[in-house]
């Protein structure tokens, strides 16, 4: 088969959808198969083609929709900046996805709702089409301006309907929804009106094999002397609940101090969360270690994982922690509790809660035994569950189902 990747993300990118479709094209093409990816360019302008070097670039297509989509001949998509800037993106990718000639392939793939909606309204009838839903832009955003209420957006506002429609349009304009967890498929079906016949759910599968040679790597950060390490490799921005770890660092030092804490990862927060930090007293704790590509050797210099998520699906984190043998203090957020075993693989506190979260990291740091116990149980879970020929066996499978819809 001819197979498209597409999302509407950043391409390549640090993060877990990026991660799932390296892994998935290489599993691919290791078939026979000839897979593309798509998607949007580090700085946003323009749509490529990764892999083969085709692009377009977004500043020659967006006169054409200034003349279609302007205040006089759509009144409506212009009321809100916020609404028009989407509905502008996702005409971009729909030009492009056009451009670049669909028909070739029998099978697309795309990675989330904006690109599922969008690739669905050009692509040739012939082409079968399976949609990846590995995370809900919707409550996302719902999160974001209830966390921001300066912003004077409610739930009755026309921006968060547009983005509750986009979330049911998106998963349902494709031949098969997939998600990798019991919640988002509640969600889909419960919140946003998503059939229960259109969503198959399974887990993701994951390459231990080459996250094994990447832990063996050298790194130059190495652990001080004495203290225990916290780690949290995330994006730097607010669903990712990073003020949440911080706050609980500060109850945590006034606890015990034998321990240091590694935010690996850049994001849009990092200044702002590099001030919470010192504002809080933290500065010879908390250490921000920027975007690198030695996560897996990191991991290994670590005693727990932390993930204070506000908002998740099942994040690659999570499972790169585990294979490492890292006990993992979580949030209760989205697909979480589906991955972490509450006593026995780590510990989960309530959404937000920052008491909760010390108070599980400093249980994690005096009972040596207890965590070290944690770690082993945790490998042994994500040996036997996060099986990438499992998840290709069903992958395919869905491929085979989407084409004999066709």
């Amino acid at each position: 088969m001819k197979i498209l990747l597409a999302t509407h993300w950043l391409i390549p990118h640090v993060g877990g959808v990026w991660a799932f479709m390296e892994q998935l094209k290489k599993r691919l093409e290791s078939m026979g198969h000839v897979v593309d990816m798509l998607g949007n360019s580090p700085d946003y302008s323009k749509i490529h083609i990764v892999n083969r070097n085709l692009e377009i670039a977004k500043s020659q297509l967006l006169p054409l929709l200034e003349t279609k989509l302007n205040a006089h001949n759509q009144p409506l998509l212009n009321l809100s900046p916020i609404i028009r800037y989407h509905e502008y993106e996702r005409y971009c990718m729909e030009l492009s996805a056009a451009y670049f000639d669909l028909s070739q392939y029998d099978l697309i793939h795309t990675q989330d709702v904006l690109s599922t909606r969008s690739i669905s309204r050009v692509k040739p009838k012939h082409v079968a089409h399976v949609a990846h839903i590995h995370g809900c832009v919707a409550t996302e955003m719902m999160l974001h301006y209830q966390l921001n209420p300066q912003l004077g957006i409610t739930e009755s506002s026309p921006e968060l309907k547009y983005f509750r429609s986009l979330e049911h349009y998106g998963a349902t304009s494709c031949d098969i929804t997939v998600t990798s967890t019991h919640w988002m498929k509640d969600l889909l079906i419960n919140e946003f009106a998503v059939p229960r016949g259109q969503v198959t759910v399974f887990q993701y599968g994951f390459d231990a094999s080459e996250f094994n040679l990447k832990s063996k790597r050298s790194t130059s950060i190495r652990r001080p002397e004495g203290k225990k390490v916290i780690i949290c490799p995330a994006r730097l921005v607010f669903v990712k609940g990073i003020n949440v770890l911080i706050s609980a660092l500060a109850h945590l030092k006034q606890i015990r101090q034998d321990w240091v804490c590694w935010i690996v990862g850049d994001g849009e927060l990092r200044s702002e969360l590099e001030q919470l930090s010192l504002r809080l007293g933290l500065q010879q704790e908390v250490a921000f270690l920027g975007r690198r590509d030695d996560v897996p050797a990191l991991l290994q210099q670590s005693d727990i994982f932390a993930h204070p998520c506000l908002q998740d699906n099942q994040p690659y984190s999570v499972v790169e922690a585990q294979f490492a043998g890292l006990p993992a203090v979580v949030s209760n957020a989205g697909g979480l509790p589906e991955m972490v075993d509450h006593g026995h693989t780590g510990l989960i506190s309530p959404v937000g809660d920052a008491e909760t979260l010390a108070l599980n990291m400093a249980f994690l740091l005096e009972n040596d035994k207890v965590r070290k116990q944690f770690g082993r149980t945790a490998k042994a879970w994500a040996q036997d569950h996060w099986s990438m020929d499992l998840m290709m066996g069903r992958v395919l499978d869905v491929y085979e189902r989407a084409l004999r819809i066709k």
